[in-house]
């Protein structure tokens, strides 16, 4: 009977020892687990840049880690599958040439866009280990912002009690948060100051003289900011608005006037008339000749022959005259007489010169 008592006994402290065996076993995690660290659970990319998805993993198991990394959508999308660093099967079009994987299980993605954006589950397994180590990794991918700009629907002039929207644009940019400055502070009086839900639109209500003043805005988002170039708003009372209004019309109403009183138009003098060769020398032609001596041609007799010779004589002006008739259009016709040629009628003679006694030589004159 006694024997049959302890038989119990023995078989729960043995189920009781081989219990604290196998906690022991799955605290220290060598044998029957593979235990995996992740030291930054958040990564944040930009389009076309590089993302490093950094896992580590231990084990007592010699044999390479089967790796499998999954992108979390409706239904999970498989990223890559690799034993150790080969990869296993082929890869989706969108992935191709962008993966790579590391003995360690980290995974690095190249040229990144948009809809790489989620979050990542990766899974490593080993033959010889009972369970498989697992983590997740949030990757964002963003769009590097652009320059942003205040864009107005009205004019940066404005009328005292006039309603103005304050617009804060920008081409690029993901994920972006908005803030605005006044006079380079923040916004702090918002009574008449309204920001839409997204802080884009600015509207201020009612615009009083305080408001003249000059805006920014600033855009971020994880990858980057960006601030606007400033905006001078200017506010004016209706009677002030209209004393500028004349003052500049008058202002350029006396400087036209005084631009036209000082200006004339150049006059450029015109050449003068020259008249006709043909009508002045034919008042040449039909002036008289006094002098009939000096244009007969004189005789001389040498040995008995009678020699004929012809005399050209140029009748000249006085120089004043010529001056005066050169310089004056409308001077008389009597003083406009040019230099005249008169030669005697052609002869058919012989005349001999000689120093020692004359000779025959025939000229003819045409």
């Amino acid at each position: 009977m006694k024997a049959d008592s302890e038989a119990p006994q023995k078989a729960k402290i043995f189920s009781q020892i081989f219990l604290l065996i196998c906690v022991s076993f799955f605290n220290s995690g060598g044998v029957l687990a593979v235990n995996m660290t992740i030291p930054n659970t958040l990564i944040r990319g930009s389009v076309g840049g590089e993302a490093l998805l950094s896992v580590r993993y231990s084990s007592f198991s010699l044999d390479l880690p089967v790796i499998k990394w999954q992108l979390r959508r409706e239904k999970s999308v498989t990223v890559v599958q690799s034993i150790g660093t080969d990869i296993i099967g082929t890869l989706r079009p969108e992935y191709r040439d962008r993966i790579l994987v590391f003995e360690n299980g980290t995974l690095l993605l190249h040229n990144l866009r948009l809809f790489d954006d989620g979050v990542y589950d990766v899974e490593i397994s080993i033959t010889d280990d009972t369970f498989t180590g697992e983590g997740s990794i949030t990757l964002t991918v963003d769009e590097s912002i652009s320059r942003p700009y205040i864009h107005l629907e009205s004019s940066s002039v404005l009328e005292l009690s006039e309603n103005v929207v304050l617009n804060c644009s920008h081409d690029n940019g993901t994920r972006t948060t908005y803030r605005w400055f006044k006079g380079g502070k923040p916004l702090s009086n918002m009574t008449r100051f309204v920001l839409s839900p997204d802080q884009k639109l600015l509207t201020i209500t009612r615009v009083v003289m305080a408001d003249d003043d000059i805006y920014s805005c600033t855009v971020e988002n994880p990858v980057g900011n960006g601030t606007s170039l400033p905006l001078r708003l200017t506010v004016y009372r209706r009677s002030s608005l209209y004393i500028i209004l004349s003052t500049g019309g008058i202002f350029l109403l006396i400087t036209l006037v005084t631009v036209c009183a000082c200006w004339t138009p150049s006059k450029k003098k015109k050449p003068p008339a020259r008249k006709p060769l043909s009508r002045h020398y034919d008042r040449c032609r039909h002036s008289p000749v006094n002098h009939t001596d000096d244009l007969l041609p004189k005789t001389a007799e040498h040995n008995g022959i009678n020699a004929v010779t012809s005399l050209y004589i140029l009748q000249q002006k006085d120089p004043s005259m010529d001056d005066s008739s050169s310089n004056s259009i409308d001077s008389p016709p009597e003083l406009d007489n040019p230099p005249s040629y008169t030669s005697t009628p052609s002869y058919n003679g012989g005349l001999t010169q000689s120093t020692r006694s004359p000779t025959h030589s025939s000229y003819k004159y045409t």
